[in-house]
């Protein structure tokens, strides 16, 4: 079967037929799970030459191990429950919330777990099986991690992994290992990360420091308070955010710059979000690299007003200066102030 880039289709039939076919693959992997469901009770996989499910789908179906195993756990709740075969053909259900819900399902609960969960995110459905099933918070703890093998010059850098258990707040940044995030109850989490020496030793004075006031030395509570300050740091240099603001003449007739007052004015307007509304009036709401963008660009004379500014993220700005300008000409927008450009995409 070949299969060429359509570069034939125009937009609108493009988004047409990705459309079209996501929802094909939604409905064929339901189709494929119902069957592997009964596959799997009659065990046809024996008379194949098989000792198990999961070798015949990698070595007959030649799935991945990972989609193996996804598919696998899901086809055995859905004969158990098979409310989810429907769910996953409409794209209500992935398989990744199916895995999530699975292990909770009961036949009196079914119903209304599967209806909580339609249409949520991997994430969101995290959020909702906690306030159902919450779990007890997870100890503080500081431990020292296997040396890893250095690839070019060895470090003497001890690194050292911390566990605690965090309200809702946005993940820090980390070093080395892929941060954990998981929530425990409703606004419990349990954040895992990695850091290096100089970060434990900033750690071990900042709870030395606060002994007066947090005697246990606990390091979540201490890591929130440092999250609270460093956001409300941010969000003064990025957005002029301050609850006592000065007096400012503005910016003069002309400048590029954004002032202090039209940054705040614009942030507290737009939730410190971008504003971009698609096609469908869906709104981009991305928090990360967010800019401040000049809807009549500065250009062809667009002044750096309150009017005139809103927040876009990278990504929609550059679109909307290709839209205006047409591509490979320069971008005419505002970074925020202490904020790198994002990486290229």
């Amino acid at each position: 079967m070949k299969i060429e880039i359509p570069s034939h289709l125009s937009d609108d039939e493009l988004v047409a037929r990705v459309k079209t076919l996501a929802h094909g693959e939604q409905e064929a992997t339901a189709v494929l799970i119902a069957h592997l469901a009964e596959f799997d009770a009659r065990r046809l996989y024996l008379s194949a030459g098989f000792s198990s499910l999961f070798t015949y789908c990698c070595e007959v179906l030649h799935l991945s191990e990972p989609a193996t195993y996804n598919r696998i756990e899901v086809a055995r709740a859905a004969r158990n429950f098979p409310a989810i075969i429907p769910m996953l053909a409409e794209g209500l259900l992935s398989l990744a919330t199916v895995r999530l819900l699975a292990v909770h399902l009961t036949a009196e609960n079914q119903q209304e777990l599967l209806a909580q969960a339609a249409g949520k995110s991997k994430r969101a459905v995290e959020e909702m099986l906690v306030r159902y099933f919450p779990r007890p918070d997870v100890p503080s703890s500081i431990r020292r991690l296997p040396a890893a093998k250095p690839l070019a010059e060895p470090s003497d850098a001890a690194t050292v992994a911390l566990a605690v258990s965090l309200p809702s707040a946005p993940a820090p940044p980390t070093l080395g290992r892929r941060p954990v995030v998981r929530p425990l109850a409703p606004e419990r989490y349990e954040f895992r990360f990695t850091v290096n020496a100089e970060a434990r030793e900033n750690l071990r004075e900042a709870q030395d420091l606060l002994r007066h006031v947090i005697s246990t030395g606990d390091p979540a509570q201490i890591i929130e308070r440092a999250l609270k300050l460093l956001v409300e740091q941010l969000r003064r240099k990025k957005f002029a955010a301050t609850d006592h603001p000065r007096a400012s003449l503005g910016t003069a007739l002309g400048s590029r710059d954004v002032a202090a007052k039209v940054r705040r004015a614009v942030g507290s307007r737009d939730h410190d979000r971008c504003t971009f509304a698609g096609t469908g009036g869906r709104r981009c709401n991305e928090r990360a690299f967010v800019e401040f963008h000049h809807h009549e660009p500065y250009g062809v004379g667009g002044e750096a007003t309150v009017e005139n500014i809103r927040l876009l993220c990278h990504a929609h700005n550059a679109f909307e200066s290709e839209r205006f300008y047409g591509h490979g000409r320069p971008m005419k927008s505002v970074t925020l102030p202490g904020k790198s450009s994002p990486p290229p995409p």
